[in-house]
């Protein structure tokens, strides 16, 4: 079973808050068969603290407005590293670059199916080196 039509509205919706904010890297991962807690994983990069901080706050703002969409849980906003919103049937994951090369969550899920998350920039969307 792949991810819902829903959850990946909502990594499309998200990704594009984070693409806003000029977050780099910009992948979402359907992990639904390996996981039974969540569908799709959003993972997007920023160069510092304060922008990972900026995109956080432009997905949260987003899904809220336009989605009434609200993180059921979020963790690691205050060392602003690697930011986990946690939306339920989507987990967005923003990470600091050093954080992100040094965990390599696209190595980890590797066997799962990308989404296509349709941005208009297709630099945004590349998928992290290693």
């Amino acid at each position: 079973m792949s991810a819902t039509e829903s959850a990946v509205q909502l990594a499309r919706t998200a990704a594009r808050a984070a693409a806003d904010k000029l977050a780099e890297n910009i992948v979402a991962v359907d992990v639904s068969e390996r996981l039974a807690i969540t569908d799709v994983f959003v993972i997007a990069s920023a160069a510092t603290e304060r922008q990972v901080n900026a995109v956080v706050d432009n997905v949260e703002d987003e899904l809220i407005v336009r989605l009434d969409r609200r993180p059921v849980r979020r963790e690691g906003r205050s060392e602003g590293r690697w930011v986990l919103l946690d939306f339920g049937d989507v987990v967005v994951h923003v990470m600091h670059d050093e954080d992100r090369a040094f965990y390599a969550l696209e190595r980890l899920w590797k066997d799962c199916p990308l989404v296509d998350l349709e941005l208009e920039d297709g630099g945004a969307a590349t998928p992290a080196a290693g």
